[in-house]
């Protein structure tokens, strides 16, 4: 009798477990395919933004590439890039390039790897609403002169290919992951690797027309503020999920946590432009606030989780103040942005990646070495890609528009149609 009870207490003790087990499952997936879809609406803010940065004229076509960008990313990632940036690397082998195959093949029952409480397909899903971000950055840094046709071209081939094999050196434990290189959610290999690419673009495509003069910097105003400030808070809002999401589970005291350290960089990133951009410029600029948000935005994501409140702000201020400053200096270089790219993904990002180093305090944060190591390899080899694959395009279908289409502007001259009748 007392077998039979001892059994049955045994096996209702495992069934709870097992019932315990799923609901934190069942939890687990559920955040991250929320996320996912908060990622998904970063998108939206991309393509609000950047429609609000350029002149009436080129706001089809602007929102026309953000529309294809999303497509592009979601294709590419399903048909490769998913296995190239998660090849399954042999433990311990510093791996440089794998390839597990085209398509997706879940396995056996749908599970992810052992990294991940969830299922294949959520995992796929967060992920691709990553891929497509870098081509996004690239697209606002270069408009309102470049054609079409081989910017589309550029982006499939970037997303395909470039950022899932840097992807790999960390997210898919590779080199880097091995030297112990901290990236959490993407500074560096979100963030800068668009803001290479980017800074490949602007030199090859060159400056708009009228931007630098014999008397100075002629500034062209974007056409809507209300447009960019709009996009400017979707993307804050989506980077809940962009960061919260990387924790890959719903640890509560974690997602709270990097939702904490995400707002107040945030934050104190609008701060650090504001005083900045007052002192330079004598004059209350929107425009820098709104991409000292997200730069702020962009200095937390790399350390996002190992980062105390007062880390953060300190983290975001300095990422503010960055802003204004490195805005000057593309301007003095005459490298033509838009939208701030560069100076919010590029130089951010790698202010970001530093700061693990020197503000992380946990046995697996980057070293001064791994962060400076994984910044240099991924920015070479990025800057590298872009660089060859636009010349390529330069040489052979041209990326340039013809100077009476840019004139005219792009959502005449390419789509035949105006963003407002």
């Amino acid at each position: 009798m007392q077998n039979n009870t001892m059994t049955d207490v045994m096996a209702a003790a495992v069934k709870a477990q097992e019932s315990a087990d799923y609901a934190q499952f069942m939890i687990n997936n559920l955040w991250i395919l929320v996320a996912a879809a908060l990622v998904f609406i970063m998108h939206l803010g991309f393509a609000t933004l950047e429609a609000g940065f350029v002149q009436k004229k080129n706001v089809v076509n602007i929102l026309f590439k953000n529309s294809m960008i999303i497509a592009i990313g979601l294709m590419t990632y399903c048909l490769s890039g998913f296995n190239l940036m998660y090849p399954g690397f042999a433990e311990g082998s510093s791996g440089y390039f794998a390839f597990a195959g085209f398509g997706l093949t879940p396995p056996e029952g749908g599970m992810t790897a052992e990294y991940a409480d969830y299922t294949y397909w959520s995992d796929f899903i967060f992920q691709a609403m990553f891929a497509a971000t870098c081509a996004t950055i690239v697209s606002g840094a270069v408009a309102e002169r470049i054609k079409l046709i081989p910017f589309l071209i550029f982006a499939t081939l970037f997303v395909a290919i470039s950022y899932p094999i840097t992807g790999a050196w960390k997210w898919g434990g590779g080199w880097l992951d091995a030297m112990g290189f901290y990236d959490f959610a993407g500074s560096t290999i979100v963030h800068s690797v668009g803001g290479w690419a980017a800074l490949a673009g602007i030199i090859l495509v060159g400056p708009r027309a009228g931007k630098y003069t014999k008397r100075g910097i002629r500034p062209i105003q974007g056409h809507s503020m209300p447009l960019a400030a709009i996009g400017v808070f979707l993307l804050f809002f989506g980077w809940f999920g962009f960061n919260g999401g990387s924790v890959l589970s719903a640890d509560p005291e974690l997602v709270s946590l990097v939702f904490v350290t995400t707002a107040m960089a945030a934050a104190a990133g609008a701060i650090g432009a504001f005083f900045t951009s007052f002192i330079m410029f004598r004059t209350y600029d929107l425009s820098m606030v709104l991409n000292g948000i997200l730069g702020g935005l962009v200095g937390i994501t790399a350390g996002a989780d190992i980062m105390s409140v007062t880390d953060s702000i300190i983290i975001g201020l300095i990422a503010g103040i960055i802003i204004p400053i490195s805005v000057t200096m593309f301007d003095k270089l005459k490298l033509d942005d838009p939208v701030g790219a560069t100076s919010v993904h590029l130089a951010c990002g790698i202010w970001g990646t530093l700061a693990v180093a020197i503000f992380g305090d946990c046995d697996d944060c980057g070293t001064y070495g791994a962060q400076i190591t994984g910044i240099i390899a991924i920015g070479v080899f990025t800057f590298l890609f872009a660089f060859i694959l636009f010349f390529i395009l330069k040489v052979t279908l041209g990326i340039r528009v013809h100077e009476d289409e840019e004139e005219t502007g792009l959502d005449i001259g390419e789509h035949e149609m105006a963003a407002y009748a």
